[in-house]
Order: C-alpha cells, then structure tokens, then sequence
C-alpha cells in the first residue's frame, strides 16, 4: 500500500530557480576576457574593432557577468562625459561594447547588465544615458531608451560614430 509518505519520497525533488546572474565591476585583470568576448561581435559587425590595448586601459568602464568556471559571460562599457561647459545639464553617459555570450543569450545576463547600468548610472548622477546600436535595441527600448540625435550627446562620443555603420543613436534620461 502507499501511503501519503511513500507518495512524497517517490516524488522528484524541487530544484531551485537558476540563480540571477550577478554582476561586478571588470578590473584591470579582465582585459584579456574582455577582449576575447568581444571577438565574435567584432566579426559579425555588431562591434567596432577595438584592440586589446583600450580594454586595458579602459577595464574600469565596463560591468561583468562572471561564469562559476570565471570565464565571462556579458560585460557592457559605461563611460561617464562631464557636463558640456556651455549646456544645461550634468554629466551624461555612454553605454558601449554591449555583448554577451552566445551560450548565455536569451538567460537574463543582458537584462543584469542593463538594469545595473541604469543603477550605476542613477547612483553618479548622470543626467542622460546614450548609446549606438547597428540592431534594433529592443532591450534598451524596452528599458526607456528612444531614438535621439547624435548632436545631443557627449561630442568626443558622437564624433567617434562611424557613419558607414548606419547605427542608430538612442538614449534615455535618468
């Protein structure tokens, strides 16, 4: 006879929600991971090729999402621009070099990386967030972005778009 107690022990046992992905600032050490994730962005088109000397010098921008195994999953590049002396607001940012792994897609690590972006974003004071995309920035749009003109945001970035690449300019106030 099974009893309610047999009935549970046959039962397979709840396994627990997969853990959000956690995200941390990248440091000098990541260069290299940085680097490597990038890689296949870079040949699809979706990247600008940058070399390895700039994540070097630039790890600090960017948030990671670190697999268990410590190979990187996603990072995105948020580089803070001061106030323009002569416009009306505080300091802007832009969010760059957005990827994250194909193995990971479609996990929530994009979203992690997003939202702490905007938190990190929120916490410096930032007025405004702008980023470039050559997609269609459904997640950014999802997340309050919208187009915009590239004359809006920081000079030295907007200056820097390739326009050959055909990406859109999309930002979102904070």
């Amino acid at each position: 006879m099974i009893t309610a107690t047999t009935r549970l022990a046959t039962l397979p046992a709840r396994t627990s929600p997969p853990a959000s992905p956690s995200v941390r600032p990248a440091r000098a050490g990541d260069a290299a991971a940085l680097h490597a994730l990038s890689r296949p962005f870079v040949r699809s088109g979706a990247l600008r090729e940058r070399p390895f000397s700039l994540y070097a010098r630039d790890a600090a921008d960017f948030l990671v999402v670190e697999a268990p195994d410590g190979t990187l999953d996603g990072c995105l590049g948020l580089r803070v621009h001061p106030a323009d002396p002569v416009g009306d607001g505080g300091p802007t940012g832009v969010l760059y070099n957005f990827c994250v792994a194909p193995h990971r897609q479609g996990r929530g690590v994009g979203v992690v990386l997003l939202r702490a972006a905007l938190a990190t974003a929120a916490a410096q004071s930032l007025r405004a967030l702008f980023t470039a995309t050559t997609g269609n920035g459904g997640l950014f749009r999802r997340y309050g972005f919208a187009p915009s003109c590239a004359s809006l945001a920081p000079a030295a970035w907007a200056n820097s778009l390739d326009p050959g690449r055909n990406s859109q300019v999309l930002a979102r106030e904070i």
